[in-house]
């Protein structure tokens, strides 16, 4: 099942006055001093966001640029060492959820990170053929042999390259059906986060989410192998283009 979010009463402790602060407040509310990064929520947290995934791109340029003027270095040049190295360890952190957070796949990944949803290993997404693709990879590897025997036979490129084109197309047509999948999948997981949907509920939506990631990835992974091919004009010996 789905982890829940951090708790909104947790805590962590000011190494300046020793007060508490709930755990994504960024400066002490008694000593107004700047937190050392330590003890913290998520990116979403961090920035003030809810765990969604269709979240305005310049809602999070807003809160990014709100915060980093807050955290910036300059601000803390006569701080302590302590209060100069939390602005160092939030402004980093700051960066890294703003990367994140700003494109949306890589939302949709890091929700399932978080939801500990992930992938199980880095080559899981481009080594393993999905279910929902077989047919598909199945006829793209025949027709890579066939142009393959084409070039080895010395057809030229303007033979071969339309041929791959076209075997091209349909994983195209995937990549884009998919993308309007996880567009809706993205929609309901945001209705469910609205309406405190039960972890049951959220499980089944964070599982396809997950199913659909892997299967993009992997059509991402194809696409770029036969870019690849269509731009080196290599010869025969070149690998699967499925097997990456």
């Amino acid at each position: 099942m789905s982890s829940s979010p951090a708790p909104a009463t947790s805590l962590q402790v000011c190494r300046e006055c020793g007060g508490g602060a709930p755990v994504d407040v960024h400066f002490c509310p008694q000593c107004t001093k700047i937190l050392t990064l330590g003890r913290h929520g998520d990116y979403f947290s961090f920035l003030g966001l809810p765990r969604k995934l269709n979240i305005p791109a310049a809602d999070i340029e807003q809160r990014f640029r709100a915060l980093s003027r807050q955290f910036h270095p300059d601000f803390f040049y006569n701080a302590t060492p302590a209060e100069r190295r939390a602005s160092l360890e939030r402004s980093s952190y700051l960066n890294d959820a703003y990367r994140t957070l700003k494109q949306p796949v890589a939302r949709i990944e890091y929700l399932l990170q978080l939801e500990n949803m992930a992938a199980r290993s880095p080559q899981e997404a481009s080594k393993q053929v999905p279910p929902a693709l077989l047919e598909e990879v199945f006829e793209l590897n025949e027709e890579l042999d066939a142009i393959r025997d084409e070039r080895a036979s010395g057809a030229a490129a303007d033979v071969w390259k339309p041929r791959l084109e076209r075997a091209r197309a349909p994983i195209e047509a995937k990549r884009q059906s998919h993308e309007a999948q996880l567009q809706e999948l993205a929609t309901t997981w945001d209705t469910l986060v609205d309406r405190g949907a039960s972890a049951a509920e959220r499980h089944d939506v964070l599982e396809k989410l997950r199913e659909r990631i892997l299967e993009r990835n992997y059509i991402s992974n194809l696409l770029a192998g036969i870019e690849r091919e269509l731009n080196s004009g290599g010869g025969p010996q070149e690998k699967d283009l499925t097997a990456l």
